[in-house]
């Protein structure tokens, strides 16, 4: 796919069916991962409010990306207000709340855990309204639908042809250039 940069579980792209003339961050996100943290997102994910095309959009105060730029490095920070995740972890086994404990702070917001961060080698810039940047696309899937494809991690075109198929979500999330209060 032309204009992709990327390492892996993000990309810098254009997502055809709903802007192929943007490019956008997009995140991979895997319900099934051994990590417990990005399992987390995709717990606070049912939070969305849908939009078109079946993309569902996430409040900053839900769930929140940041974005920081070393060098030749992009990396985007998922946060996650501490009492909506304890919140929403409540009905579930006791080892997600130990985690929640775990969770590394956002050093810029005391209430604040950092989730997910992923970073990758571009020279893309973010644009910025608002007092935001670019917000973050997150591509949210379930390895099993994934049957055909063998071991590995999924690919961006694996993710965007299960997009077509609406066998993935798709979320998006701001990126506040402020902390959200």
């Amino acid at each position: 796919m032309p204009g992709m940069d990327g390492s892996a579980r993000m990309w810098i792209s254009a997502i055809p069916s709903l802007d192929p003339d943007t490019r956008e961050v997009i995140l991979d996100l895997d319900h099934t991962s051994d990590d417990p943290a990005e399992r987390m997102v995709c717990t606070l994910l049912n939070r969305g409010h849908e939009g078109e095309a079946g993309v569902f959009y996430l409040l900053p105060e839900d769930l929140s990306a940041r974005y920081e730029r070393t060098g030749n490095r992009l990396s985007v920070s998922l946060l996650a207000r501490r009492d909506v995740l304890a919140q929403d972890l409540a009905s579930r086994p006791a080892a997600s709340g130990a985690h929640l404990d775990r969770l590394p702070r956002d050093p810029l917001h005391d209430g604040r855990v950092v989730l997910v961060r992923r970073e990758t080698v571009t020279d893309f810039v973010p644009a910025e309204r608002d007092g935001f940047q670019q917000p973050v696309v997150l591509i949210d899937h379930d390895v099993a639908h994934d049957t055909d494809r063998g071991d590995g991690p999924v690919t961006l075109a694996e993710l965007l042809s299960l997009f077509e198929k609406q066998e993935v979500g798709v979320a998006v999330v701001a990126a506040p250039q402020a902390p959200p209060a």
